[in-house]
């Protein structure tokens, strides 16, 4: 194994490779892809990278193609029914056209061989005359007919297919960009992320497959016409009219199977979807799950939606077995038909005739195949295309708001009274989100605060600002004058640098960046990193703290200059010295003469504020200045005052206290954060693991055994191998009774043909249920395997795995496994026995071929393995360079609300270009090599079928047995097909059995502690009181990272409160992850009720804890499956808890109460009402041990004041663990321990700590204090 490093570009530059070398090469390169010889011998000396790959043609670049695309829908937009197909194939139709030229050319070269058999069978047949000059002459010129219409077609056919695969790839790019640029501007795009992922792994792809194959549609009658006209030559107008009958009723015959493949299809689509949404929501919440001991309850859940999807799976995999059999017994019966016809009418059949129609059938044969197969992807590419219609054609984000120049008024920003909504379809909603009763005009410069209880509105009421809520209500929309800024409350993070991050694609400004890294508190974090501010941060800054992710996209706003911000309570993610820094340095300092709207729960910060807006039940109640506010006593704002002033009062320290301490405070330095541990991860989260070399044949092994432990392999392949040998049986049988006139009876001769037929087809019949039955075991095998694996993995493999990468296992890798790979393979052993029947034919008629085939094998193994050195790493790269457009996908629907809002869309949609353009330069080579080696070993074995001929001429006639040669001949002119066949297969099958290689790298990760350990089982009423005991703890996150809890010692008394408090950073969080065990302990125990918890099976652990982490997680689903996700309560219950947590009224706004929906990651409901239905959820539960971790961070200071009550009163018998930044929330607690630098450096109760002024805790009560009202103050 080693680190893939293609990864590692810049956030915005483009790996641009070697030159262009397809564009530089001459015509005779071109046709024999001699291009591609430099890079064939790089892949030779050394592993192929991504900089050794030429750059992509301009031709085939995304943005290219995109625009082509783009104007074609334009322009179709103005028919009656705009359809994106037709929109797709007229921006393709020229090179469609030119391609169409191989096309043609390749299939009259290919009925040359047929046609030309009779005369050649007639030649080696004799009559006396092989010993004249004249005559010899003719079979060399028969010989050399051959052998140029067999290089002709290789040499076309090479160009066809490749030129369909470079359509095929820009139409690919053309559709992924469009996809993308939807998701910019479609609403709600977020709720749909595994549904988008599979429009870009599945549909697009089978779009792209339809393109590729388009010309197989017009060929087909081309080769009906050439057939007829062949075998109308040979053996009559009304047998050959019958044999077209035939054909043509067998592919209406299977209009139906179409039918019933399309119907599965889109069953299997559908449920995919179901299945990604939750595997991507699951994988996405992993911690959240861990947390609470649901891993297995989420997995049974997928496993369900995976059989769902396994039984349309079923049906489409036995239909594609049926679509084998009519597919092998198709030929059969025309070939019964045809000489049937021919018995009848008595008219006389000779091995030349019967062997041109076996070779012309056998050629017709791969068309007539394939009808039913193209029927069934014209099927599934409409559906497909069907989807991605009814996506381009969606909703669009509301565009009520309208941006001017900040020239253009002296207003900032122009609020409009109306009504806004996020679901304005949902009749079950009785009200709207937002109504603003009048119009509000913000002046340049002015900072507006937002406040109110939690779930009021305040954060809808920046979104409908911002055009991110539908109006619902007529009139003129929002105006915003000038550009903007928005920071969610949410934090959103890219996978790139700090630094990219925060420049965010403006221009660097070194000075001006160094003051918003002062200004926002991240100096110092940057300087103990050794990468500085190149540091990598991982997908969705999941190594970064909350205090962290958020003054990063804080930096990111304040560095983009806008007139405009919004900022959506930015403090509560942040302690309260923090929040301090960043209300001086950035509100008040560097955003000074900028108009700010900023949420906030920390009432301190609104007397700063020029206006003030109170939110209650989705409308502004209160707006005017803090002092007219304030003024009014039975106001609104008056209310939370009050209560922000008692809480206030829990923590006032004594008068000579505060003096003291208030230098202090106003001396200290921002502490940095203790991020290193998990910021050294640099770049790994993004580093894709690949295996090198050939995929392992211990992968082949257990793909192959995945399935009954690979019992019904040998049963496939003797089924095979007995159908090929009745295949060839039939056709020499009618070669040999038809060599002289009256060796058997024609009714003799029929009935033995139709019976060897009928034998057969039942042996490819019983191969085709064999490999429907392996591969549907195998799949849900590997699948189980891989999600039991996944689950069970520790935190830290999610720490440093994209999502998305996992998702890629889940979607595109599975569906190769599901529907694809199996049949790769099998075709590629049928082409091997197939090759081999044919040249033992070969050998039977001149033994002396064999030496010169086994030379010719001897070098085409020789070419294949110069060849699939480079092909292998190419193949690989494909998967590589696939992942950073998923991933970039991920990140864009998740931001998208931030990127529009910094209007960014133009240069997120370059760089989804330019990760598309990476991708398709590497599939574009891919494809081109196969084409090189295509054409070298076709050329060898045309060459070795061509020196076979002319020993055939040079025999004696009595040498020569005519009806075997006709037969040797008729099957030789397939070998360059048969050939092709197998490469192709050949590559096919080692690019896809590296899906089964990367499902495989899945299913053996490492596992975290079990999940029960039978011998040690607690108590059933374990834990009784609650007693947590730390014994010298430290905690590292890796050996090679340094140790971030240090030797923690002291005991958690039962049923009481402890508070943890500590300056951010200082391993707060770290302490609830061990005691989860979601981290080991390096050194030391932790004793819950005397039981070590590390001799507990995790399950047993984690069910006996509960726990609101600091990023508040809602599934999809129902309230009532967020509440009680195991259904063990009863409605009273659940109604009880949500009265206990002020939720009741919120609930009831929408009719559907309980079963009221809740979409992905909770984004329907606010921040703080998260909280609270995660707060409610604990309650329900009951459990002796609660931990609260920043749970009310995003809950203004009424509610939290309730809150804190409700708990102390439902917890009364409990151990309330509480880690907060708010004091006020931990001032009650019985004990309260002080961590500073991973280190337990205070634990006593809050009154013995307050006594000693020159306490740890003492001082941040008291700095707690003074920022909480330095800003009223200086404001006074």
């Amino acid at each position: 194994m080693e680190e893939s490093k293609e990864m590692e570009q810049p956030l915005l530059n483009k790996d641009i490779g070697v030159v262009d070398a397809f564009n530089r090469a001459g015509i005779w390169n071109k046709l024999t892809f001699g291009w591609l010889n430099p890079l064939f011998s790089k892949g030779d000396k050394q592993k192929l990278r991504v900089p050794d790959v030429p750059s992509l043609p301009k031709s085939e670049t995304a943005d290219q193609a995109y625009t082509l695309l783009r104007h074609s829908l334009e322009k179709d937009q103005s028919t009656k029914t705009p359809c994106v197909a037709r929109a797709v194939f007229s921006a393709v139709w020229t090179s469609l056209l030119l391609n169409a030229f191989y096309a043609g050319v390749f299939t009259i070269a290919s009925y040359a061989g047929p046609f030309l058999v009779p005369n050649f069978i007639a030649y080696i047949s004799g009559n006396g005359s092989h010993g004249h000059d004249e005559s010899r002459y003719h079979g060399l010129l028969l010989a050399f007919l051959f052998f140029f219409a067999k290089t002709l077609e290789s040499l076309c056919e090479r160009q066809w297919r490749f030129r369909a695969n470079r359509i095929s790839i820009r139409v690919k790019a053309a559709l992924v960009a469009m996809i993308y640029r939807k998701s910019l501007s479609v609403k709600n795009s977020g709720a749909r992320h595994g549904q988008i992922v599979n429009y870009i792994n599945a549909d697009i792809e089978k779009v792209g497959e339809l393109v590729s194959r388009f010309d197989e549609f017009w060929l087909l009658p081309l080769q009906v016409i050439l057939a007829l006209f062949i075998m109308t030559k040979h053996v009559g107008w009304l047998p050959s009219i019958a044999a077209i009958a035939a054909t043509i009723f067998i592919m209406v015959m299977n209009t139906p199977v179409s039918r019933l493949q399309k119907r599965w299809h889109s069953g299997i689509m559908e449920a995919k979807d179901c299945r990604l949404k939750a595997t991507s929501e699951a994988l996405k919440n992993m911690k959240m799950l861990k947390f609470h001991a649901w891993e297995s309850m989420f997995l049974e859940r997928l496993l369900k939606l995976r059989e769902k999807e396994r039984g349309w799976l079923n049906c489409y995999l036995y239909t594609q077995a049926l679509i084998v059999f009519l597919y092998w017994t198709s030929p059969s019966i025309i070939l019964v038909t045809t000489f049937g016809i021919c018995t009848l009418l008595r008219r006389p059949l000779t091995s030349g005739s019967v062997l041109s129609t076996l070779a012309t059938l056998r050629i017709l044969q791969e068309p007539t195949y394939n009808m039913p197969e193209l029927a069934s992807l014209i099927a599934l590419a409409k559906n497909s295309i069907d989807r991605l219609q009814d996506f381009l054609r969606e909703e669009n984000q509301d565009n009520s708001v309208s941006n001017h120049n900040a020239e253009a008024s002296d207003v900032a920003i122009d609020i409009r009274k109306g009504e806004y909504a996020w679901e304005t379809s949902n009749s079950n909603l009785q009200q709207p989100t937002i109504t603003i009763n009048e119009d509000i005009q913000v002046k340049k410069g002015c900072k507006v605060a937002v406040c109110g209880l939690v779930g009021s509105g305040k954060s809808s009421l920046l979104c409908s600002i911002l055009g991110e809520i539908p109006r619902v209500s007529s009139g003129a929309g929002n105006e915003v004058f000038g550009s903007r800024a928005y920071v969610p409350q949410t934090a959103w993070i890219q996978s790139a640098t700090i630094k990219d991050n925060i420049v965010f694609g403006k221009e660097f400004n070194e000075s001006f960046y160094n003051d918003v890294l002062e200004g926002c508190a991240l100096r110092e974090d940057i300087e103990c990193l050794v990468d500085k501010d190149s540091t990598w941060v991982g997908e969705r800054g999941i190594n970064l703290s909350g205090g962290q992710k958020q003054r990063l996209q804080f930096a990111r706003a304040i560095y983009s200059d806008s007139d405009v911000y919004f900022l959506d309570d930015p403090f509560s993610a942040v302690d309260t010295s923090t929040a301090a820094h960043l209300f001086k340095r950035c509100l008040r300092g560097l955003l000074s003469h900028k108009t700010v709207v900023y949420v906030t729960h920390q009432l301190e910060l609104l007397a700063a504020a020029d206006i003030v807006m109170v939110v209650k039940e989705g409308r502004i109640v209160q707006l005017g200045t803090y002092r007219e506010l304030i003024g009014d006593p039975s106001g609104e704002l008056s209310m939370l005052m009050a209560a922000h002033k008692q809480s206030l009062d829990q923590v006032s320290p004594s008068p000579q206290q505060y003096q003291e301490s208030r230098k202090q405070a106003q001396d200290t330095k921002i502490p940095e954060e203790n991020a290193v541990n998990n910021l050294q991860l640099k770049k790994r989260s993004l580093e894709e693991k690949t295996e090198t070399g050939r995929v392992s044949w211990n992968v082949y092994s257990r793909f192959i055994t995945a399935a009954y432990r690979g019992a019904f392999v040998p049963f496939i392949l003797l089924s095979h191998v007995l159908f090929q040998f009745l295949q060839i049986g039939s056709n020499y049988w009618m070669a040999w009774a038809t060599e002289e006139e009256g060796r058997v009876s024609r009714g003799r001769m029929m009935g033995m043909f139709a019976l060897i037929s009928f034998g057969s087809s039942v042996f490819i019949s019983a191969r085709a249920v064999l490999l429907s039955a392996m591969t549907l075991e195998t799949s849900q095998r590997l699948f189980v395997d891989m999600i039991t694996s996944i689950f069970r993995a520790p935190m830290s493999f999610f720490d440093i795995t994209p999502s998305s990468r996992m998702l890629d296992r889940f979607s595109s890798d599975q569906s190769v496994v599901d529907t694809d790979i199996s049949y790769r393979l099998a075709g590629l052993v049928f082409a091997v026995i197939q090759l081999i029947s044919v040249l033992f034919l070969l050998f039977m008629v001149d033994w002396k071929s064999v030496l010169l085939f086994v030379i010719i094998i001897y070098i085409s193994i020789r070419t294949q393995a110069y060849y699939i050195k480079t092909a292998r790493e190419l193949a690989r790269m494909v998967g590589v360079q696939k992942a950073p457009v998923l991933h970039h996908f991920s990140e864009t629907i998740a931001g998208a609300a931030t990127i529009r809002c910094f209007d960014q869309q133009e240069q997120f949609f370059t760089r989804i270009l330019t990760l598309i353009d990476d991708f398709s330069r590497i599939a574009f080579h891919n494809s081109a090599t196969m084409e090189w080696l295509c054409v070298r070993v076709n050329f060898l074995f045309n060459l070795g079928f061509f020196l076979v001929l002319i020993f055939l001429v040079s025999l004696p006639s009595s040498a020569v047995n005519p009806s075997l040669a006709g037969l040797a001949v008729a099957y030789g002119l397939s070998l360059n097909v048969l050939q092709s066949w197998i490469i192709w297969n050949l590559c096919n099958v080692e690019n896809k059995m590296i899906s089964v290689e990367r499902i495989l790298q899945f299913t053996n990760l490492e596992s975290e502690a079990p999940l029960v350990i039978e011998d040690n089982r607690p108590r059933p009423e374990w834990p009784e009181q609650g007693c947590v005991e730390f014994r010298n703890l430290h905690v590292q996150y890796r050996p090679d990272l340094p140790i971030v809890l240090h030797g923690i010692t002291c005991t958690f008394p039962g049923q009481k409160k402890i508070g943890i408090v500590g300056r951010t950073g200082s391993g707060k969080s770290t302490l609830i992850q061990v005691l989860f065990r979601l981290v080991e302990p390096s050194q030391g125990q932790i004793i819950i009720d005397g039981i070590d918890i590390s001799r507990l099976g995790l399950q047993d652990l984690r069910s006996r804890l509960s726990i609101i982490p600091q990023d508040p997680t809602l599934f999809r689903g129902t309230m009532r499956d967020n509440l009680d996700p195991l259904q063990q309560h009863t409605d009273q219950e659940i109604w009880e808890a949500l009265r206990k947590c002020r939720l009741v009224e919120i609930i009831r706004q929408d009719q559907r109460l309980l079963d009221a929906p809740v979409v992905e990651d909770g984004a329907n409901w606010s921040v703080g009402q998260r909280q609270l239905i995660c707060l409610a959820r604990i309650l329900l539960q009951k459990r002796k041990i609660l931990v609260l971790d920043e749970a009310t961070a995003s809950i203004d200071t009424a509610t939290d004041n309730l809150l804190q009550q409700t708990i102390r009163n439902e917890s009364s018998r409990s151990t309330v663990i509480t880690v907060a930044h708010r004091i006020p929330t931990v001032i009650d607690s019985d004990l309260v321990m002080v961590l500073d630098g991973g280190k337990a450096v205070e634990f006593a109760s809050p009154a013995e700590l307050l006594e000693d002024s020159s306490s740890a805790f003492s001082k941040l009560v008291t700095e707690f204090k003074w920022n909480s009202s330095k800003s009223s103050q200086q404001d006074k």
